[in-house]
C-alpha cells in the first residue's frame, strides 16, 4: 500500500480524496495553484506544494508540473478526480513512466474509452445498442451537414474527448451547425486539448442512466448498480438520485451486465461509469464510457455503503477490491444536490465573490462534500462548484423531503447560489412523481425559476438573514419568561440585487440601453461587433468565459456601435462597460 499519495485536482473532490486517505493511514499532498492559495483542500492535506499560476493550463493541466511536485513531495501514486487531467491517457503514462502509480485505469483504457468514438466501436463489439452518430470525428461542415441531413434533426455536436457536458452543442437546424460546430471545438480544445468532435442523433427527452462499475488488477470487476442524472441545464447535471425511479431490477441487471461486457472490453480496472440514454419506452442506448469517479459518486456510496475512493486506491495498489458480486439491491434512496456559485433567476451565471456567511447542513442522512468556507474567496478560474449535499433515507420521498430540510438549513451569503433553485425542482410535481427527463428543466425553465424566488435571500418565506458584512442590530426580549432574539436588519430585494451585480464601475456609464454591460468578473473570448456596426436588438455582442462557462452577451436595444471598449482575450469585471451604442 501506498505511503504518500499526491493529489492532482482541487476542491471539495480533493477534500474527499483525503478523507478517504486519512482514513486509510496514507499522507496526502495537495497540489495548488495561486488562485487556491487559501483553499480549504490546502489547508486539510497534510502538506501541499505550489503547482504554478491560476491558469488551469499553466497548474491543473500542466503535466510536468504536476511530476516536478510529485518528485519534490516523494509522492507514489497520483490521485487524479475528476476533471482536469483525469481522463488524459498521456498523463496516465506519464505517471507510470516517472516510476509512480496512476489511481485510476491504465492509460490505454482511458486512450479507447476517452475517445468516444472508439468507445462507440467497442460498445458495439459486444453488442450494446448505441445512439446512431458519425463513424469518426467530423473533419468539414459538409460532412456534419450530410449526416444530419440523413439522420435527421436534432442532432448533438459533441467534443471526442471530453464529457462532464462539456464541448456539446444540441442543433436544431442547418443554419446553427456551422457556428455549433466552431462552439463545440473551441470548448473541446480549452478543456480536453482535443478539438475533435463527433455527431449524434439527439433523443428529444430520454433520461441519462448511468451503472457505476468497479475491477481491480486481479480480475475481478462487478457493478454497483445505477444513478439517474436526468435532471440537467446545458447538459450539465444538476440533481443525481440512486437508484433511478425508471429501473426496476430486471432492468438493472441488463444495463449493469452490458456496462460489465464494454467495462471488460478494456481490461478495466478502477471505479467507472457507464452512461446510457434511457427511452422512454425502456429501451437503452450506450452514451459513453467515463474512465473515472464521478461527481455523483456520492449517491452510490449511500445506497451501497461502499467508499469507492478506497476501491480505488486499493485498486490501484494491486489489492483486491473488496466488493466481488453485482449489487442489485440498493439500500434505500440518495438524492445529491449539486450546488455552485451561479444565479439561477439571471440565466445561471457564474457568481465568483467571496463568501461571507456558510452554514451547513447536518441529521440524520444528511452528508456533505464541501470545498469552501466562511471568509474564501471563490475563483473565477474554474468551475462554479463549491459543494454537494447528500441525503439518504429509506425510500425515495422520504430522502426528497429530508434534502429539501437540508436545503433550507443551508446559507450561503456572498455568492448567489443554485440552493434555491434545487428546492424549487424538488417541489415540482414531476420530479416528486419521478417523472423525469433530459429537458425537465428547459421545459419547466419559467415555471421553476417562479418557483425559486421565494427561496431566494431577501424572497418571500424566508427568514431574514444578516447582509453580507452582518450590519444588523440585535435585541433580547423576555415575555413571559420566554427568550426572543430579534435581528433587526435591511433585506434587498432579488431585483435590487441583480442591479448591484450589473452596476458598471465608476466611470463606466449608467449601465443603460446604450451600453453593454458585463454581469461578471471572466475573459472575453469572443468579440462580435465592431466600431459603426448596426446591430438588432438581442444580437450576442461578446462571449465570456467565467468560471469554465461560456456566456453571450446581447446588446439591449438596436443601433450603431459607437465604441468598442474591450478586446479578445482581455479579463473583464462585473459591471464593466464592453461597448456603447448610439
Amino acid at each position: 500500500m501506498f505511503d504518500r499519495v499526491l493529489i492532482a485536482n482541487r476542491g471539495e473532490v480533493a477534500v474527499r480524496i483525503i478523507r478517504t486517505l486519512r482514513e486509510m493511514g496514507i499522507t496526502s499532498i495537495a497540489a495548488f495553484s495561486d488562485a487556491d492559495r487559501d483553499a480549504l483542500f490546502v489547508m486539510e492535506a497534510d502538506e501541499a506544494y505550489r503547482l504554478g499560476p491560476a491558469p488551469a493550463a499553466e497548474s491543473y493541466l500542466n503535466i510536468d508540473a504536476i511530476l516536478s511536485v510529485a518528485g519534490e513531495s516523494r509522492a507514489q501514486a497520483i490521485a487524479p478526480g475528476y476533471g482536469f487531467l483525469s481522463e488524459n491517457a498521456e498523463f496516465a503514462r506519464a505517471v507510470e513512466e516517472s516510476g509512480r502509480t496512476f489511481i485510476g485505469p491504465s492509460p490505454e483504457a482511458i486512450r479507447v474509452m476517452g475517445d468516444k468514438v472508439e468507445a462507440r466501436r467497442r460498445a458495439q463489439e459486444v453488442g450494446a445498442p448505441v445512439v446512431p452518430g458519425t463513424e469518426g470525428p467530423v473533419q468539414s461542415v459538409e460532412e456534419a451537414l450530410d449526416f444530419a441531413a440523413k439522420a435527421g434533426y436534432p442532432v448533438a455536436v459533441k467534443a471526442a474527448g471530453g464529457g462532464g457536458g462539456r464541448g456539446i452543442r444540441v442543433v436544431t437546424s442547418a443554419a446553427d451547425l456551422p457556428q455549433a460546430l466552431k462552439q463545440a471545438r473551441r470548448e473541446a480544445e480549452a478543456y480536453f486539448k482535443n478539438p475533435e468532435v463527433y455527431l449524434e442523433r439527439y433523443f428529444p427527452n430520454p433520461r441519462h442512466v448511468e451503472i457505476q462499475v468497479l475491477g481491480d488488477r486481479l480480475g475481478h470487476l462487478v457493478h454497483l448498480g445505477e444513478r439517474d442524472c436526468s435532471v440537467q441545464r446545458r447538459h450539465q447535471k444538476l440533481i443525481e438520485e440512486a437508484p433511478s425511479p425508471a429501473v426496476d431490477r430486471a432492468l438493472r441487471e441488463r444495463m449493469g451486465d452490458m456496462a460489465c461486457q464494454i467495462a471488460r472490453s478494456v481490461e478495466y480496472s478502477s471505479a467507472g461509469t457507464v452512461e446510457f440514454l434511457l427511452a422512454q419506452e425502456g429501451a437503452f442506448y450506450f452514451l459513453e464510457m467515463n474512465t473515472r469517479i464521478q461527481v455523483e459518486h456520492p449517491v452510490t456510496e449511500m445506497v451501497t455503503g461502499v467508499d469507492l475512493i478506497r476501491e480505488m486506491v486499493l485498486a490501484a495498489a494491486g489489492e483486491p477490491v473488496t466488493v466481488r458480486k453485482n449489487l442489485l439491491d440498493p439500500d434505500g434512496h440518495a438524492i445529491e444536490i449539486r450546488v455552485n456559485a451561479e444565479d439561477p433567476l439571471h440565466d445561471f451565471s457564474p457568481t465568483p465573490a467571496t463568501i461571507s456567511g456558510y452554514r451547513v447542513p447536518g441529521g440524520a442522512g444528511v452528508r456533505l462534500d464541501s470545498g469552501v468556507y466562511a471568509g474564501w474567496t471563490i475563483p473565477a478560474d474554474y468551475d462554479s462548484l463549491m459543494a454537494k449535499l447528500i441525503a439518504w433515507a429509506p425510500a425515495r420521498d422520504w430522502a426528497r423531503v429530508r434534502t429539501l430540510r437540508a436545503l433550507r438549513e443551508f446559507d450561503i451569503e456572498g455568492p448567489a447560489s443554485t440552493v434555491p433553485f434545487a428546492r424549487a425542482v424538488l417541489e415540482h410535481p414531476a420530479f416528486v412523481n419521478g417523472d423525469l427527463g433530459t429537458v425537465f428543466v428547459g421545459e419547466h425553465l419559467r415555471e421553476l425559476e417562479e418557483m425559486t424566488r421565494p427561496y431566494v435571500r431577501g424572497g418571500l418565506g424566508e427568514p431574514p438573514r444578516a447582509p453580507q458584512r452582518g450590519e444588523a442590530r440585535e435585541f433580547e426580549v423576555d415575555v413571559d419568561r420566554r427568550l426572543y432574539r430579534v435581528r433587526v436588519t435591511e433585506t434587498k430585494t432579488v431585483e435590487q440585487r441583480a442591479s448591484m451585480r450589473s452596476r458598471p464601475r465608476a466611470g463606466g456609464g449608467s449601465g443603460s440601453a446604450n451600453e453593454i454591460v458585463s454581469p461578471m468578473h471572466g475573459t472575453v473570448i469572443a468579440v462580435k461587433v465592431e466600431e459603426g456596426a448596426e446591430v438588432d436588438q438581442g444580437q450576442v455582442a461578446f462571449v465570456i468565459e467565467a468560471m469554465k462557462m461560456e456566456n453571450e452577451i446581447s446588446t439591449q436595444r438596436a443601433g450603431v456601435v459607437a465604441r468598442v471598449n474591450v478586446g479578445q482575450g482581455e479579463t473583464v469585471e462585473a459591471g464593466q462597460v464592453l461597448a456603447t451604442l448610439r
